[in-house]
């Protein structure tokens, strides 16, 4: 019975004992992680540089992404109002281009056909145009037959749009088919172009505020040599010592990055009254895209683990080259 009692005795102090270990080795962080910061707030104008350029190195690049965000955003409306401009030639009669229109109507993908007589066309050209005087002057109508085919919502890709061109220029009466949006498709391809700049210089601009940090701890190593050199005389290990630069690359990091959304919110505000206007005199109810949930963890995320992995190189490298001499 005896026995008994202290086997179940002993699973409870083990767990006890594992868990005041943990409480303690949680408190040990905790309370260095705040050394940290109060280190960092005793050297104001330091941490203010080093924070400040490590925040512009980040907001760059999400600017530029923003950038990019906001141009495909813009362009997103038009690019899926894909139409094409049938024009009949002059010598196709309007039943003739009517009947045509109702059996592309039939044709699967398509979700509108709008026919413009050319009388109608004739008309509308003369009140936007300043050649009424020599359109009056003319004895026939110039101006053909048109359809303005718009494709269904789920039928716009490059493939479908290309076969439904070819269906329709294959009709004997038709003279000319145009697609409204190839110019959509050319900037969408500049968009790629500069999204893979973008990813370009996020990569450079990542390994910069490595080497900002990893200089930043260095040049504190070595304020703190004498005392990196007593802690090891005592005993205390390279990780013991390691800690708290580790915890000062995390706050420049974590607070370059808090810098980045200020400075790219800014931006983003600042903009947003002339990008409204300017979309108001062309009838568009487009409002520029600020900074979402996403991107601001990706600030304070990317930029908390860039200082910290840079602080990290630095203390691996300097931190084995200080020993204790006595």
């Amino acid at each position: 019975m005896a026995n008994d009692s202290n086997q179940e005795v002993r699973p409870g102090r083990a767990r006890r004992g594992l868990f005041e270990s943990m409480g303690v080795y949680f408190e040990r962080h905790a309370q260095t992680l705040v050394a940290s910061l109060g280190r960092m707030t005793r050297q104001p104008m330091a941490t203010l540089m080093t924070t400040s350029v490590i925040g512009i190195a980040l907001a760059l690049p999400a600017c530029l992404g923003l950038l990019v965000a906001n141009a495909r955003a813009a362009t997103g409306a038009w690019d899926s109002a894909i139409e094409l401009s049938v024009f009949f030639k002059n010598d196709v009669r309007l039943a003739k281009a009517e009947q045509l229109a109702r059996a592309l109507r039939e044709r699967s993908g398509v979700a509108a056909v709008e026919l413009i007589p050319a009388d109608a066309a004739l008309k509308e050209f003369r009140e936007f145009s300043d050649f009424g005087a020599a359109l009056d002057a003319l004895t026939d109508n110039p101006l053909p037959h048109a359809l303005v085919v718009r494709p269904a919502s789920d039928h716009i890709s490059p493939a479908e749009i290309d076969a439904l061109k070819r269906h329709v220029q294959n009709w004997p009466e038709v003279d000319l088919v145009q697609v409204d949006t190839e110019w959509v498709k050319r900037f969408h391809s500049m968009l790629d172009v500069l999204h893979r700049v973008l990813a370009l210089v996020a990569g450079l601009l990542a390994v910069g505020v490595i080497v900002i940090v990893g200089n930043t701890i260095r040049l504190d190593i070595e304020n703190r040599r004498t005392e990196i050199e007593v802690t090891k005389l005592v005993g205390g290990s390279d990780a013991f010592v390691r800690r708290p630069f580790l915890y000062s690359g995390f706050w420049y990091g974590l607070l370059g990055g808090g810098l980045a959304c200020g400075l790219v919110g800014l931006g983003a505000w600042l903009l947003q009254e002339p990008v409204s206007r300017l979309a108001g005199l062309y009838a568009s109810d487009f409002r520029l895209l600020g900074l979402d949930p996403r991107t601001i963890g990706l600030l304070l995320g990317g930029g908390t683990l860039l200082g910290w992995f840079g602080s990290w190189l630095a203390t691996s490298r300097h931190l084995r080259a200080i020993e204790p001499t006595a």
